[in-house]
C-alpha cells in the first residue's frame, strides 16, 4: 500500500510539473499539448507506477529491461505507453521489441540489426529514436552529432523500423547556458534530419529534458520530457 501522504505528494508534484510545462511552452510560442510528460520510473514499484498512471502523465520510461517487463506484464501503466529510455544491450532486445511503444536509446548499427530482426519475427514495426551523445561524454552512450547521418541512413533503410526522432541527455555538470545550447543543437539536428525526407522516418519527436532542466528543453523544442525525481521523489537504490 502507498501511504496517503505519498499519493498526495505525487499528485501535487505532477500538477506543478504540468503547470511549468504549459508555461514554458506558451513562453516559447508553442501549444502545451505538443509536449508529453514521460514519467521516468526506474526503481519505482508496480504500485507506485500504477497509482501515478491515474495522474496526468502521458507515458512511462524504463531504464531497465526487467522493470519494463515486470510493469508491462502487471498492467502498471494503465494502458498508457511504455518507452525504453535506458542503454539497451543487444542480448535483451527480444524482451523490449513489441513491448516498448518506443525505444528511445538506439545508438549503433548492431542494435538496429537486432531490433530489426526481432520486429521482423514478430511481424511488427518498432518505433525508435536515435540517441545523440550531445556533450561528447565518454561515459555516455549515443552517437556524436557528426555520426548521426550514417546511422540514420541505416535505420531508415530497415523495413521493420520507423525512426521517429532523436533523444539526448546533456552533461550533468553543464551550466544553464551550456545546457540551453545543447538543447538548441538537438532542435537543429532534428530539423536537419527531417529535411532529408526519408520515407521511413517521421522525425517529429525530440526527447530531452529531465527533472532539473525540462522547462529549458521545452523552450528549445522538446516534445517529450523525461521526469522522475520531481514526480516520485529521490530514488532509494537500496531497493534494487
Amino acid at each position: 500500500m502507498i501511504p496517503e501522504a505519498q499519493k498526495q505528494q505525487m499528485a501535487e508534484a505532477v500538477a506543478r510539473i504540468r503547470e511549468t510545462m504549459a508555461e514554458a511552452a506558451r513562453r516559447a510560442g508553442r501549444d502545451p499539448a505538443e509536449v508529453k510528460l514521460c514519467a521516468a520510473c526506474k526503481t519505482r514499484t508496480v504500485e507506485e507506477v500504477r497509482y501515478s498512471a491515474d495522474l496526468p502523465i502521458d507515458l512511462f520510461g524504463e531504464n531497465h529491461v526487467q522493470e519494463l517487463v515486470e510493469k508491462t506484464d502487471a498492467g502498471a501503466y494503465n494502458g498508457k505507453p511504455g518507452h525504453f529510455i535506458g542503454h539497451l544491450q543487444t542480448n535483451k532486445v527480444n524482451k523490449v521489441v513489441g513491448r516498448a511503444a518506443l525505444i528511445q536509446s538506439v545508438d549503433s548499427v548492431r542494435l538496429l540489426d537486432k531490433i530489426e530482426a526481432a520486429a521482423a519475427r514478430l511481424g511488427l514495426t518498432q518505433e525508435i529514436l536515435l540517441e545523440i551523445n550531445i556533450g561528447a561524454e565518454e561515459s555516455k552512450s549515443g552517437v556524436g552529432p557528426e555520426n548521426l547521418w550514417p546511422l540514420l541512413d541505416e535505420a531508415a533503410a530497415r523495413q521493420h523500423l520507423k525512426v521517429r526522432g532523436l533523444m539526448a541527455i546533456p552533461p550533468a555538470d553543464a551550466d544553464d547556458d551550456q545546457t540551453r545550447r545543447f538543447f538548441a543543437q538537438m532542435r537543429e539536428l532534428l530539423a536537419a534530419a527531417a529535411g532529408r525526407g526519408y520515407e521511413n522516418a517521421q522525425m517529429d519527436i525530440l526527447s530531452m529534458g529531465m527533472s532539473h532542466d525540462y522547462a529549458m528543453a521545452i523552450a528549445e523544442g522538446a516534445t517529450i520530457v523525461r521526469v522522475g525525481t520531481a514526480i516520485y521523489g529521490a530514488r532509494d537504490y537500496s531497493k534494487k
